[in-house]
């Protein structure tokens, strides 16, 4: 029996593309979540899973730090991305960023069955549209993919804050947490980042956001 997990936080969605799976897949259990943390907390519980189709866009995600979080917590597990965005840049970072697969959210049933088959054979999958247009990613972003899967969920979150330009007294109350745990916060990731400012920080952090925005589901 196969085991996936569908992480996205459209309800109808998830409902929609479990149904199209169960019509595909005779022998499957699918889990579902609808945000980052709740994926997390599957991911944790549910050790024989096959596959995770994962939304970009959902809650906590962070754009491309779920993916790179997970891949680095997770390397075994088969992970495809299933957005609304067909835009070829942002299939290059996923597919440098370690997804498998890329799978639009228009797609067939029949398409997303034979997408999720290849995967699971150990190959990759992209619609034949966008197949010779990808692009490799740099290899300074293979280094910067490294050092943000060091961060911690909390941590990334101030890092957004920054990127936003929130100071440290505005981060601790939208996090609810003291302006000395910022500060702590702040430190760690300036070390693990390899970064001595703020500045430098948010020229990372624009890196991670995923242009352009994905469009109304």
């Amino acid at each position: 029996m196969y085991q996936f997990l569908i992480a996205d936080d459209h309800p109808l969605f998830r409902e929609a593309l479990k149904g199209a799976l169960k019509s595909h897949f005779e022998a499957l259990e699918v889990f579902e979540s609808e945000n980052f943390d709740t994926t997390l907390a599957v991911l944790e519980q549910q050790e024989e899973l096959d596959l995770l189709l994962l939304d970009l866009h959902m809650p906590g995600n962070g754009d491309l730090y779920g993916l790179i979080r997970i891949r680095e917590d997770y390397p075994s597990l088969p992970v495809v991305v299933v957005s609304g965005s067909e835009d070829v840049t942002i299939i290059s970072k996923v597919m440098g960023y370690g997804a498998m697969g890329f799978i639009p959210k228009a797609a067939s049933a029949t398409q997303i069955a034979e997408a999720i088959n290849r995967v699971l054979e150990g190959d990759t999958w992209l619609p034949d549209e966008v197949q010779d247009k990808v692009a490799e990613i740099e290899s300074e972003d293979k280094v910067l993919a490294q050092q943000v899967a060091s961060l911690t969920p909390q941590q990334y979150k101030v890092l957004q804050y920054l990127h936003e330009g929130l100071l440290n007294k505005q981060i601790a109350y939208e996090l609810n947490i003291s302006e000395a745990t910022v500060k702590a916060h702040i430190t760690a990731i300036f070390r693990k980042l390899g970064v001595y400012n703020r500045t430098q920080a948010v020229l990372i952090a624009s890196k991670l956001q995923l242009e352009p925005i994905e469009a109304t589901e």
